[in-house]
């Protein structure tokens, strides 16, 4: 485990509470504590930092998780956990990689990369993606990345911002509650760009084609 994160996450942590994404942290007699942040009441107990992957891959009804910062967590929980370090082996499975972009970030080293600039890595199938419009992209922040917990830190590209979500999309969470952020565009925005640019495509041809009569 990276010693610099655990401090870094330990100092901020204190004595609790504090909330990650949807998951509230305290303290619980010689435990940490983690539940949903919207749970109250009688839980059904865990005490393996491991049981966190169960809770963190189904929703309510079972299905598969596939993107864990959508705020669709499970409810009726709590993990018992005898060390911060297991605190941070849990909330890796929760939301993979955020404690350790969030580290990056407070201590100025975290890359961010604009849409443009990961679309035109995009290779094969994905190059396609690089034909999107700007307007195109705007709508497809707007209906898929406000489903998202994660701060957005990207751009379309350095001179235009996305400007079709709301301004508290793009600022961090400060306080008790740890921020997760978005460096860059992920792989289910460049699959649903993918889309985007294909039904243009074809809607366009269609559009050039002659139209036959009967």
């Amino acid at each position: 485990m990276n010693r610099e994160l655990l401090k870094s996450f330990s100092n901020w942590l204190g004595d609790g509470p504090r909330i990650v994404g949807q998951v509230r942290i305290s303290r619980a007699a010689e435990s940490w504590e983690l539940r949903h942040n919207d749970d109250s009441g009688e839980l059904t107990t865990y005490d393996r930092w491991q049981d966190a992957r169960a809770l963190a891959n189904l929703t309510e009804d079972g299905a598969f998780r596939p993107i864990k910062t959508i705020r669709d967590l499970r409810r009726g929980w709590r993990l018992l956990l005898a060390s911060v370090e297991d605190v941070v082996r849990a909330l890796d499975y929760f939301y993979p990689a955020m404690l350790g972009l969030w580290n990056a970030d407070s201590r100025g080293e975290l890359v961010v990369t604009d849409l443009r600039e990961t679309l035109a890595r995009q290779t094969g199938m994905y190059r396609v993606t690089q034909k999107i419009t700007d307007p195109q992209a705007q709508q497809l922040c707007a209906s898929h990345c406000s489903l998202c917990m994660k701060t957005m830190l990207w751009k379309i590209d350095p001179a235009q911002p996305i400007t079709s979500l709301a301004p508290e999309k793009h600022q961090r969470a400060s306080g008790d509650s740890l921020p997760l952020l978005c460096r860059e565009a992920c792989n289910f925005l460049i699959g649903h760009a993918r889309t985007v640019v294909k039904k243009a495509e074809k809607e366009a041809l269609d559009a050039a084609s002659p139209q036959t009569s009967s």
